[in-house]
């Protein structure tokens, strides 16, 4: 499953990405709701997991704004405020489901699995949390690659990193997104581990790393 998280808390967003991705699901982060909408625009989700207390425009008026995009990703709204104007406001503006904080973390792992199956109608065809390209498919549940049906050994950074890259197919993914996403904002900006381990991901694709492609002046796209 491919989430976005828009939370500004960064502990918070930390932990809940942790988990999250521990389920082998693939996050994506945003720390404001503009952010989240630029990254909507260019992406497609499954689920989208919204604070409603954020930065700039509040989680409601990003729901909003989604909706009158006529975006329909599934909306599970994340507040402090636990009272019932809140739930109903947020929900009239076309929130799908609404978790007061703080919440146990397996309700929010039910609550983000039962709308992505209200969403895709129950569907299981047992493809589901696989990325395919070419001759490589990674299998979030079973959080394996195979490449020409031969499982590839990764470490855990390596999953994450080419799980973001094969759910981002043929777009440029930017060196500061991909450290936030993989290694979470407490890394150093300036650090040179994306281009490290890009470079480890190439070799163990054999002929299939040519699809990782160097974006001059921007970052890397898969496809």
């Amino acid at each position: 499953m491919n989430i976005l998280l828009i939370e500004d808390e960064l502990r918070v967003a930390d932990f809940i990405r942790r988990g999250l991705k521990a389920e082998g699901w693939v996050v994506e982060h945003a720390g404001d709701g503009e952010t989240g909408l630029d990254i909507i625009r260019d992406r497609k989700f499954d689920v989208i997991i919204l604070d409603l207390m954020l930065p700039g425009i509040s989680g409601q008026q990003v729901c909003q704004k989604l909706r009158a995009r006529l975006n329909k990703t599934p909306v599970m709204m994340l507040t402090a405020l636990d009272s019932t104007d809140e739930r109903v406001s947020g929900l009239r503006l076309g929130a799908d489901d609404y978790l007061p904080k703080p919440f146990d973390f397996d309700e929010l792992i039910a609550r983000v699995s039962a709308l992505h199956r209200r969403a895709t109608g129950y569907a299981s065809n047992g493809d589901e949390g696989k990325l395919q390209h070419q001759g490589l498919v990674y299998d979030s549940a079973a959080m394996v690659l195979t490449v020409d049906g031969v499982v590839v050994d990764l470490s855990a950074k390596e999953r994450e990193l080419i799980a973001i890259l094969m759910a981002s197919k043929n777009k440029a993914l930017s060196r500061e997104r991909i450290l936030n996403s993989v290694w979470g904002t407490h890394e150093d900006p300036m650090t040179n581990v994306v281009d490290v381990y890009i470079g480890r991901l190439r070799k163990k694709l054999g002929p299939y790393g040519q699809l990782i492609a160097t974006v001059r002046g921007a970052g890397y796209r898969f496809g």
